[in-house]
C-alpha cells in the first residue's frame, strides 16, 4: 500500500480575490454562505477568509442578526417521537 498523503488545498480569501472594500450586512445571500445551518459563524479554517475579512464578516453577521435579517439561532427539529403520545 502506498504511503500517499493528499495535501489539503490552500483556501484563498474570496473577498481579497474580488477586491471587496467592505462587507455589507444587508447582503443576506452572501452572509448565509459563511454561517452554519444552525446560525453560527463558520471559522476561518473552514471558510478560508483572511483575518481582516473574517473580522468584518463577523461584524456584518452580528449587525444582520440585530436587524433581524438573519436569525440568532435556528430551532432544532428532532426526529424523536414522544413516547407518551404513542399510546
Amino acid at each position: 500500500m502506498a504511503e500517499y498523503v493528499r495535501q489539503p488545498r490552500k483556501k484563498y480569501c474570496q473577498f481579497c480575490k474580488d477586491d471587496a472594500k467592505f462587507i455589507d450586512y444587508k447582503d443576506v445571500v452572501l452572509i448565509r454562505k459563511y454561517m452554519t445551518d444552525r446560525g453560527k459563524i463558520k471559522p476561518r479554517r473552514v471558510t478560508g477568509t483572511c483575518t481582516q475579512h473574517q473580522h468584518s464578516l463577523a461584524v456584518a453577521i452580528k449587525r444582520a442578526r440585530e436587524m433581524a435579517l438573519v436569525p440568532y439561532a435556528v430551532p432544532v427539529v428532532s426526529g424523536r417521537i414522544d413516547r407518551k403520545s404513542r399510546g
